[in-house]
């Protein structure tokens, strides 16, 4: 870091970098905070006692189950 603070053009290129990474992490639709995580974990449990979830039967692949259950794969 020493390096790059004493040179005035790679403490240019740093903060643009550093700027794209925040841009980067911003722009990340599945980023959630812990409070929404826990949540949709609940939200889950709670929809799984009701008897909603979807079994994948023996032998059968993940583009099958989700055929079996309406979507347009």
């Amino acid at each position: 870091m020493s390096v790059i603070a004493e040179d005035e053009g790679l403490m240019k290129r740093a903060v643009k970098y550093l700027r794209k990474l925040v841009a980067e992490k911003e722009a990340d639709p599945t980023l959630m905070t812990e409070e929404e995580f826990f949540a949709k974990i609940k939200r889950g449990e709670e929809a799984y006692e009701r008897g909603e979830y979807t079994v994948l039967e023996p032998g059968e692949s993940v583009t099958d189950m989700l055929r079996r259950n309406g979507y347009d794969i």
